[in-house]
């Protein structure tokens, strides 16, 4: 559990985090937290849901208030085969609505839908309209492609009476031009999402060149693909030092789960060593980390 942090697409976020670090189905190459380490599609209990509901339990008892509890993290959370009974739990510890974070890719499966399904809102991903930009942008694991990521949010559309709130995130030169925007503005008709959020990299990214598009450029866009279309990348100081205080949660969120040397959390996150080190000795100084020495290699541990 970590938060609650302020989101533009989610007022105040709870995030709930059910499967270790960067193990997702995707390697986007705008990720904010780095390359992806395991690569896959297979759904097993990554973190044990109990521990994660007595967690949220104690939290919500200790009078912390937020508009969603989200899950969402480091990782891709579909990927956890006990989703659904999370969300059962949590539905009967609080009434906060549940949202989950998704890059939607494994909603082909009839499972994941279900599971899926129980939440209030369910945000997923359409950065590409073809196979040969998702594989530039997103780079799946080999058995997932553009139209399995298609035609499951197609499927979930037609199962889910919740909202649907799909992101797309734009990458300058990779998925902008006119014809990619068509592309995607045809599959965004096909899965009639309830809203249709435009991102774009505003943070460090897991590949060094990545570029933003620029706020006019995104306007632009959304008015392209129509009334449901919102801008939520923010580039203002304002929004940074939010994402910094989110940085520095995830940074904790990475040490508990496992020990990290400062290259590991630099590699990890997409930070710079600066800014890892400013991190970790505020959490030294508040006596939440500490730090071990291992063949000349010093690590950083959560307590």
């Amino acid at each position: 559990m970590f938060g609650p942090v302020p989101s533009r697409r989610l007022g105040r976020s709870l995030g709930v985090d059910i499967v270790p670090f960067k193990v997702c189905t995707l390697d986007c190459i705008y990720c904010q937290l780095g390359k992806t380490t395991p690569k896959t599609i297979e759904r097993k209990e990554y973190v044990p849901i109990k521990s994660v509901l007595a967690e949220l339990k104690d939290g919500l008892a200790e009078g912390i208030q937020a508009d969603f509890i989200t899950i969402s993290g480091s990782g891709e959370p579909t990927l956890n085969s006990q989703l659904g009974k999370l969300i059962d739990g949590i539905k009967k510890i609080t009434s906060i609505p549940v949202a989950i974070l998704t890059n939607g890719t494994l909603l082909y499966m009839q499972d994941v839908r279900t599971d899926c399904a129980k939440a209030d809102v369910v945000l997923p991903s359409l950065d590409a309209g073809d196979e040969e930009s998702f594989q530039k942008v997103n780079r799946p694991h080999k058995d997932i492609s553009i139209k399995k990521l298609v035609d499951g949010l197609c499927t979930f559309r037609k199962e889910f009476s919740g909202q649907i709130w799909l992101e797309v995130f734009l990458v300058e030169g990779y998925n902008t031009g006119p014809e990619q925007i068509a592309k995607i503005k045809a599959a965004i008709e096909r899965i009639q999402p309830d809203k249709v959020q435009l991102n774009t990299a505003v943070r460090p990214t897991a590949e060094p060149g990545v570029k933003r598009l620029e706020a006019e450029k995104l306007q632009a866009v959304a008015a392209q693909l129509g009334e449901k279309c919102e801008v939520v990348a923010d580039f203002s100081q304002a929004h940074e030092s939010k994402h910094v205080k989110i940085r520095a949660e995830y940074v904790l969120s990475m040490l508990k789960r496992r020990p990290c040397s400062l290259d590991d959390v630099c590699a990890g996150l997409g930070i710079s060593s600066d800014e890892a080190v400013k991190f970790i000795d505020y959490f030294q100084q508040q006596g939440v980390i500490y730090s071990e020495e291992k063949d000349g290699i010093v690590f950083f541990r959560a307590n």
